[in-house]
């Protein structure tokens, strides 16, 4: 029984690292961004801060820029806007983004969240799953502490570090 979940985990870990291997030589990418969810009680009775919205584009175009560093090419999202228009969070949709990425011919979706539960604590994710079959290639977690540029940069820095472009 071992010997089976071992040869199940090792061919899993070897896929992940095919794929991630493929994405090098110009696999397809939907990056459907990332949303911002604000439960912090500052977020219950403020408004939107320009800050966090400015964040959040920094973070994405960083996201961006490191997919294209390493050889994926990102897809335009342009024959999807329409349909991504009403989604108010494509990483927690019930699989639309991997349906939405089916239609760009994508090999991969690639979604995220930046959640806020108060000024000084978040959590990130990011999560790469392979179209159409919608299974997760790499996905990672992490809280970071300081709502600033800075704090949010490394915390993307230490996903892709860690996890989607860690090798072996």
């Amino acid at each position: 029984m071992m010997r089976v979940l071992f040869l199940g985990l090792l061919a899993g870990f070897l896929s992940v690292s095919a794929a991630m291997a493929q994405g090098r030589d110009g696999a397809s990418v939907a990056f459907l961004g990332i949303t911002f969810i604000d439960t912090s009680t500052e977020g219950a009775y403020n408004p939107v801060r320009a800050d966090e919205t400015a964040r959040l584009v920094l973070v994405q175009d960083y996201v961006r820029s490191r997919f294209a560093e390493s050889g994926f090419a990102l897809l335009d999202l342009s024959p999807i806007a329409e349909d991504l228009a009403t989604v108010s969070n494509p990483a927690d949709c019930y699989g639309c983004e991997t349906r939405l990425a089916a239609r760009l011919d994508a090999d991969y979706v690639l979604v995220g969240e930046v959640q806020k539960v108060s000024n000084l604590i978040l959590s990130m994710n990011l999560v790469l799953r392979a179209v159409p079959s919608g299974v997760v290639v790499r996905a990672r977690a992490v809280d970071i502490r300081s709502n600033t540029d800075d704090s949010w940069l490394r915390g993307m820095r230490y996903i892709f570090k860690t996890h989607i472009f860690a090798e072996g």
